[in-house]
């Protein structure tokens, strides 16, 4: 499938957009040398990341690929540093939540030039506030990362492919629950700072989810 001229949306079904990015996916190669791909669904939680990304791996792997499947949500930190300023505080949240040590050192360290291919699928459990002691899987040499999340561009990782889900601030508001409003400030900041529908590889419109559009 043919993407949309870079900076035009064009109408598309989510089966024909993540089997154009497993394709995609499936023929690249790492653009630092490394024998794994590694790519990031980025998007709000109410765009619901995980289930894109999770379709994307399912595609990767009809195509014969491996696939390492990891959620932020899995690497954030432990409640005392994530909660450090309360437990509404939006700067917070885009700051300190996510464990991008972590990160490195369990997931995209080790899918890097020189690396094992020895990763976890997370790390910490946010409801439980403890390790999840999950055990470590091997990724075979062309096997590709997909990780989801929000707030994921615009921190240094080795994303070969970045897929940002975009919604207005209206659909954000709307499809936000109401007890989770008081991130919304954190994703007016994420979009002034790093402006993801610019920067990311692949914008995806989702306000509607049934019905996207792509700008490849």
């Amino acid at each position: 499938m043919t993407p949309p001229a870079r900076g035009a949306f064009a109408p598309v079904t989510r089966a024909r957009l993540t089997g154009a990015l497993a394709d995609r996916l499936a023929a690249s190669e790492a653009a630092d040398g490394s024998p794994w791909l590694r790519a990031a669904v980025d998007g709000a939680p109410a765009a619901r990341p995980g289930e894109w990304a999770d379709d994307l791996a399912e595609a990767l792997r009809l195509r014969g690929r491996p696939v390492h499947r990891v959620s932020a949500g899995g690497f954030l930190r432990p409640a005392s540093l994530r909660l450090e300023y309360g437990h509404r505080d939006p700067d917070a949240y885009y700051d300190l939540w996510l464990d991008t040590g972590a990160l490195w050192r369990e997931v995209l360290g080790p899918l890097g030039p020189g690396g094992t291919g020895r990763v976890l699928p997370d790390l910490w459990d946010p409801a439980a506030d403890r390790a999840t002691r999950s055990p470590y899987t091997e990724l075979p040499p062309g096997g590709v990362l997909v990780a989801d999340g929000p707030l994921l561009l615009g921190r240094g990782f080795p994303f070969d492919l970045t897929v940002h889900l975009l919604l207005t601030p209206a659909a954000l508001a709307r499809r936000t629950p109401p007890a989770d409003r008081w991130t919304l400030p954190a994703f007016a900041r994420y979009e002034e700072e790093v402006r993801p529908g610019e920067t990311a590889d692949v914008v995806v419109r989702a306000d509607d989810p049934r019905h996207p559009a792509w700008n490849g």
